[in-house]
């Protein structure tokens, strides 16, 4: 039997370990939580621009804000760096204001009018 032939060697670039990072992801456009907001601002009676605002807010509007986080995050599934990019702020942050709507949750009339806020989103982003 005659020996079988050796597979064909692959170069690979000596660039060190193969991480994620923002250089790799595909061109395209940004995701857009402009929906999330919407519903948010909506529900809170307060404007898109309210919640965009840079600056810092009353209680209502970062409420309003965060719920707004939230929703583009679990709502809609766009990655954290994402909303946070879409709303001028840090990964940090929009990690602060997840939490913060989640332990809110633990009201059940809160959790509700959530919970009906998210179906109404994925509805919406589905058509």
């Amino acid at each position: 039997m005659s020996p079988l032939p050796a597979a064909p060697s692959v170069a690979r670039p000596s660039a060190g370990p193969v991480r994620a990072s923002r250089r790799c992801r595909p061109p395209g456009p940004k995701p857009c939580c402009h929906l999330a907001v919407a519903v948010a601002a909506a529900d809170a009676g307060m404007t898109v621009e309210a919640l965009l605002s840079h600056s810092r807010s009353t209680a209502p509007v970062a409420l309003a804000r965060q719920l707004a986080m939230y929703l583009a995050h679990v709502g809609l599934g766009l990655p954290q760096a994402a909303v946070a990019a879409a709303f001028g702020r840090d990964r940090s942050t929009v990690a602060h204001a997840c939490r913060r709507i989640e332990e809110l949750r633990d009201a059940a009339a809160f959790d509700q009018k959530v919970g009906r806020l998210e179906a109404c989103l994925r509805w919406a982003a589905e058509a």
